[in-house]
């Protein structure tokens, strides 16, 4: 049973104080349209007095805040270490500056990138077949039909189906971004204090060149999905601001120009049980609606395989099968207990994960969650 209008009005707050009256409402006039018109804004009134105060709508994620510079590293300073374990606690992102990558291979490596977006769509489709992650995508949801959200993930060969694409320039600077990218994870695991997973074994990782044509306006999620990777290389040719998707929300940087910005993906804050701070999926480029410019984007991904499984990786973690040995031989497999420490995720194959992470939406959610302890 409905309440009254005297019940509601005892339950119910008022939202212009406890003894303001309620807004006025147009006098009755003698035509019905405006006794009509006069009837619903009295009944808007009444409807106004029993929303509670509180009523608000969901919040997207906000937009990102004043753009920053990322911190600024290289190999020959003398604090190296120091700088990049704050860095990669801090923020998860920095650019390296000295490195060995002339720019003239990374306007190559453009040049050929660029080439294949002008491809049509059934050459694009037969010459890099979909064997996912690998292969031509489109996002075929995206407005307008005319090649907008399309993107190439390439493997660390740069291999195509055609014998008549050049993409020489594009598989060396490929390869350079790797050798640079190895050398991060080794100088970052040694300075964290644990060993190196991958090394220099082609067998125990992976990389993903991937190339997407940035898009006009705000943009939450990058072209081709998202695909969990250790650790991600985009070599800066042009000043141009980009996106980055953190925990706490989007980040703009403006990295310097001939400088790599370097982003540490989920893998690697498993590895470091939780120390590391992470991206989510690759940085995106920030255009505007005032930008009529093409501009395409070129991130290397040092990832795994996919029959890989991830797990931490610091030493002394406490494994789930340690937790029944006796207390004595703990502290002799492990160290004193103040050295001891707990592990925050349990394992989980690779596989798995980057299907769930490529194909569902985790713009508001942390998809490592279903794995912290």
């Amino acid at each position: 049973m409905a309440f009254s209008t005297h019940k509601q009005q005892q339950y119910l707050p008022n939202l212009y104080g406890a003894t303001a009256a309620p807004p006025p409402t147009p006098s009755a006039q003698p035509n019905h349209q405006n006794a009509t018109s006069g009837s619903a804004v009295d009944a808007l009134s009444k409807l106004l007095h029993r929303l509670p105060p509180t009523l608000s709508l969901p919040k997207r994620r906000s937009s990102p805040s004043a753009t920053t510079s990322p911190p600024t590293l290289s190999f020959s300073d003398p604090n190296l270490n120091h700088l990049l374990l704050s860095s990669a606690s801090e923020l998860g992102f920095f650019q390296l500056i000295n490195h060995d990558i002339p720019s003239q291979l990374a306007n190559s490596a453009e040049a050929e990138s660029l080439s294949l977006f002008d491809l049509a769509r059934d050459q694009k489709e037969s010459c890099f077949p979909k064997n996912w992650p690998v292969g031509f995508d489109a996002d075929d949801e995206e407005e307008d039909g005319d090649g907008k959200g399309e993107s190439f993930c390439l493997d660390a060969a740069c291999s195509t189906e055609s014998t008549d694409l050049s993409l020489s320039s594009l598989r060396e600077f490929t390869r350079a971004l790797e050798k640079l990218g190895l050398k991060i994870i080794d100088t970052l695991a040694n300075a964290m204090g644990f060993e190196n997973p991958i090394g220099e074994d082609p067998a125990c990782f992976c990389s993903l060149m991937w190339i997407s044509e940035s898009l006009h306006g705000d943009r939450d999620k990058p072209s081709g999905g998202f695909y969990p990777y250790v650790i991600g290389l985009q070599y800066q040719i042009r000043s141009q601001k980009y996106s980055l998707l953190k925990d706490s929300g989007l980040v703009s940087v403006s990295p310097q120009v001939d400088s790599i910005m370097v982003t540490l993906g989920d893998i690697a804050q498993v590895w470091s049980n939780g120390k590391v701070s992470k991206v989510r999926g690759r940085p995106v480029a920030c255009l505007g609606d005032g930008n009529s410019g093409r501009c395409i984007s070129m991130s290397l991904l040092v990832t795994l395989p996919i029959n890989s499984r991830v797990r931490p990786l610091l030493p002394k973690v406490i494994d789930e099968e340690d937790q029944g040995i006796g207390e004595e031989d703990e502290s002799e497999a492990c160290g004193n207990k103040e050295e001891q420490e707990k592990r925050m995720f349990n394992s989980f194959s690779f596989e798995d994960y980057a299907w769930r992470v490529h194909h569902e939406s985790y713009l508001f959610k942390d998809p490592l969650d279903r794995y912290r302890i």
